[in-house]
């Protein structure tokens, strides 16, 4: 996370959120609207800072739902020259599935995909036309 906080655009109050919330402290830049267990927004940011680094990000306000195995839901990006939404799909089952990961029963192995891949599980990541 480091790495890429370093090589992000994002404003450096943003930055300081973001290792706030990833250390389990509040964090009034990234907004989460309803339940979701935290290490599934911190995939959420990690892949956000990943594939839009050029992004001057201000704040963050997330929507979604979380289940076993996915997160699926869309996240505002508030920069200084306005807003972009993405709508994502994260699945650690969808990504056993695409490796061949299977457990002793002949499952997808959903578990070590996420192990394996953490943020990298994003099965869709696609940003909204603007209107």
């Amino acid at each position: 996370m480091e790495t890429l906080l370093q090589s992000s655009r994002a404003t450096a109050n943003f930055k300081a959120d973001v290792e706030a919330y990833v250390s389990g402290r509040g964090a009034e830049r990234v907004k989460v609207e309803t339940y979701v267990p935290r290490v599934k927004v911190q995939r959420l940011l990690t892949q956000l800072l990943s594939v839009e680094p050029a992004l001057e990000i201000e704040q963050v306000v997330i929507r979604g739902t979380a289940g076993c195995s996915n997160f699926v839901g869309s996240v505002d990006v508030h920069t200084s020259a306005g807003a972009h939404v993405f709508d994502f799909t994260w699945c650690c089952r969808w990504k056993a599935e695409a490796e061949g990961f299977t457990d002793y029963f002949g499952f997808p192995d959903q578990l070590r995909a996420a192990q394996e891949f953490d943020w990298r599980c994003f099965q869709q990541w696609k940003r909204r036309a603007s209107n």
